[in-house]
C-alpha cells in the first residue's frame, strides 16, 4: 500500500491550478534556479573549492532525489491505488512522471557539458500549446518546450508500474557500450566472428555517435538494464562529413566484407550498412534542420511516455546549445522505425 508520506506527496502534486503544495514548488524553484545557473556557475566547476559549482551541483542532488522519489510514487500508486482512483488520477501523474525523467536528465547533462549558447525558448507558444499545472510550468522550463507534439499523447490504457532511469551517457556506459561494439576479446576466444552480430549491429547503430558526439547520447534503462537510447549530432553536416570521411572507412576497415560469411544474419546486416554508401543528406535540409537524431527503444518498452522522455531531453540538449531544428534519417522500409516516430508526433 501506499505510504502515508506517498500519499502526502500525491497531495501535493495534485493541488490547485497556479497553487502548488511544497513539493511542486521545491521541484519549480530547483529547476529554474539550476537552470537559471548552470551557464555562470561555470559548470562543470573549474577548480575543486569552487563554492557556486559546489552549491550547484548541491541543489541539482536535491532536485534529481525529488524526480527519484515523484517516479517511486508513480510505480507504486499504479501497483497499490484501487482501479477507479488509479484511472482518474494516473492520467496526471504519468505526465508529471514522463516530465520528470526528461527534466532530471538534462540537469544531469548541464553538470557535465559546458553550455556554449544560451539557452533559447524561441517565441511564445500559443496558449492551447501549453497546459497549466506543474506539467504545464515544467514543460515552460525545458528549451524545447515550444514543441506541443511532444507534450499532447493520451496516457497507455493499461497503466505500468515499471520503473525508468533516464541519465546521459556517462564515462561507465561509454567504456561498456564500446566493449560491447567490439572491444579486445579475451587471448583463447574462438573465431573473428565470436560475438559479431551483437558488436556490429551496435556499432552501426551508435558507433558513430559514441565516436563523434557523445555529448548528446543519452541512455533509457529498466529494472532489466539498458532498454533505450537517443543520440544526437548538434552540427550534421560536419557530423556526416566526419562519419563518411574517418568512422566508416575505419570501420570497414576492422570489419570486412568477406567477415559476413557465416555470420549471424544481424551481423551481415550491419556488415551491408558499414560498406554501403549513405545517401546524401539534401543541403536545404541540413541548412533548415542542422542537427541529426536518432531514437529507438527495446520491445520491451510498451510506454510511449518513456520514450517520450527520451525526445524531450534530447531535443532540449540540442536546444541549449542553439539548435534550431532537427531530423532523423529512416529508411522507407523500417516499419519499426517509422511506427516509433510516428507515435512520438
Amino acid at each position: 500500500s501506499l505510504t502515508l508520506g506517498e500519499v502526502q506527496m500525491l497531495v501535493e502534486l495534485f493541488y490547485l491550478p497556479y497553487h502548488h503544495g511544497p513539493l511542486a514548488q521545491h521541484l519549480l524553484e530547483h529547476f529554474r534556479w539550476l537552470r537559471a545557473n548552470s551557464l555562470s556557475v561555470g559548470v562543470p566547476a573549474t577548480a575543486p573549492d569552487d563554492c557556486e559549482g559546489m552549491q550547484w551541483r548541491g541543489r541539482a542532488q536535491s532536485f534529481q532525489l525529488l524526480c527519484a522519489q515523484t517516479c517511486r510514487l508513480h510505480s507504486h500508486f499504479v501497483s497499490s491505488a484501487s482501479r477507479a482512483l488509479l484511472y482518474d488520477l494516473h492520467p496526471y501523474l504519468w505526465d508529471i512522471r514522463n516530465m520528470l525523467l526528461a527534466a532530471s536528465a538534462f540537469v544531469l547533462w548541464l553538470g557535465c557539458q559546458s553550455i556554449t549558447a544560451p539557452i533559447l525558448l524561441g517565441g511564445d507558444a500559443e496558449p492551447w500549446a501549453r497546459r497549466g499545472g506543474l506539467f504545464g510550468e515544467l514543460q515552460a522550463l525545458l528549451p524545447v518546450g515550444n514543441s506541443c507534439d511532444l507534450f499532447c499523447h493520451p496516457p497507455p490504457l493499461f497503466p505500468s508500474s515499471q520503473l525508468y532511469l533516464l541519465h546521459p551517457l556517462l564515462p561507465p556506459d561509454k567504456v561498456g557500450a564500446t566493449a560491447r561494439r567490439g572491444g579486445p576479446h579475451h587471448s583463447g576466444q574462438s573465431s573473428p566472428l565470436h560475438g559479431l552480430g551483437a558488436s556490429a549491429l551496435a556499432g552501426r547503430l551508435l558507433g558513430s555517435f559514441l565516436s563523434l558526439s557523445p555529448e548528446y547520447t543519452f541512455v533509457l534503462e529498466d529494472e532489466g538494464g539498458p532498454c533505450g537510447y537517443a543520440a544526437g549530432a548538434l552540427c550534421a553536416e560536419g557530423f556526416l562529413q566526419q562519419r563518411d570521411s574517418s568512422w566508416l572507412p575505419a570501420m570497414r576497415h576492422k570489419y570486412p566484407r568477406d567477415l559476413g560469411a557465416g555470420a549471424p544474419a544481424l551481423g551481415q546486416e550491419a556488415l551491408l550498412f558499414f560498406h554501403t554508401e549513405p545517401p546524401a543528406v539534401p543541403l536545404p535540409v541540413l541548412r533548415r534542420f542542422p542537427s541529426l537524431v536518432q531514437l529507438g527503444t527495446a520491445p520491451r518498452v510498451l510506454d510511449v511516455g518513456a520514450s517520450r522522455s527520451l525526445a524531450i531531453c534530447l531535443l532540449s540538449a540540442l536546444r541549449a546549445n542553439g539548435s534550431r531544428g532537427v531530423f532523423c534519417q529512416v529508411s522507407a522500409a523500417d516499419q519499426q522505425q517509422l511506427s516509433f516516430y510516428s507515435k512520438l508526433g
